[in-house]
């Protein structure tokens, strides 16, 4: 029996994970999920800004990191609207474009929102840390249109938004390295509190930056999204996602286990072979 098992079949581990993937899907299970402080950090201090205060939202990630990210995205811009906060939405990346123009028309449409008075797109441009500088300087320079190509100076929303100094909250969305330039060149500079949401690979490096509470939140991957879906009591993409994300990672663990204490038993054998 033991060394059927060490010599398994890798096509029945692969029938597995398909298992684990596809019953959690078709079977509803309510996961007891418990919002971290790094999530409450971000989801507290957008629930504390009063109304019309303004969010710049920057989704700086592109289709690959979608499935982790656009569920954060959709969730934060529906605790804005339903706060009737102003949003500036804009990326870093040119691949981000479509899919912020996504989530805000899902969100906007939701709650009844208008382009130019309650949010804007400004879009991508190129500079990364420059642009955020001139952003700082002043934004109309910075983006002297949006998205659309609407002079930013004539947009509604924007007359007394000239620069970051205007901003009330900033919560950056990255798959890549844009929250440490959002902090040095933003954040620390011009003095607007900062909350961020990442991939779950780069969650452990955004740490430092919670320590020194230059950043008051953060929403690290799938389980970051599903922790602000419930804090929303709105959305259920992430809390969907992570059931099969769940029952993989328990398979895993199993596997890994099942395999040492199988190694250690054959050894235990060989052992006692050999006297």
């Amino acid at each position: 029996m033991i060394e059927l098992l060490l010599n398994i079949d890798r096509r029945i581990i692969f029938a597995l994970v398909f298992l684990a993937v596809i019953i959690p899907l078709w079977v509803k299970i309510d996961l007891p999920f418990k919002p971290t402080a790094t999530v409450l950090g971000v989801y507290d201090r957008i629930e504390s800004l009063p109304e019309n205060s303004v969010v710049l939202l920057s989704s700086d990630y592109d289709p690959q990191s979608r499935a982790e990210l656009f569920p954060m995205h959709l969730a934060v811009l529906r605790h804005c609207f339903r706060k009737n906060l102003k949003v500036i939405s804009m990326t870093h990346w040119i691949y981000g474009v479509g899919i912020a123009e996504e989530a805000l028309k899902v969100a906007s449409n939701e709650y009844n929102k208008k382009n130019g008075e309650d949010y804007v797109f400004l879009g991508w441009k190129p500079g990364f840390a420059i642009l955020i500088i001139g952003m700082g300087q002043d934004l109309y320079d910075a983006f002297p249109t949006d998205h659309y190509g609407k002079n930013t100076r004539e947009i509604p929303m924007l007359k007394n938004v000239s620069s970051l100094r205007d901003i009330n909250y900033l919560v950056d969305l990255a798959a890549g390295n844009t929250i440490e330039p959002w902090i040095a060149y933003g954040r620390d500079i011009y003095g607007f509190e900062m909350g961020a949401g990442c991939t779950a690979i780069i969650a452990p490096d955004m740490y430092p930056f919670l320590q020194t509470k230059q950043i008051t939140g953060l929403l690290g991957g799938m389980k970051g999204a599903a922790d602000y879906e419930i804090l929303l009591k709105q959305g259920t993409l992430a809390q969907e996602a992570m059931r099969p994300l769940t029952a993989v990672h328990i398979l895993i663990v199993v596997l890994v286990l099942l395999c040492n204490i199988l190694y250690f038993i054959t050894r235990k054998k060989d052992g006692r072979k050999k006297q």
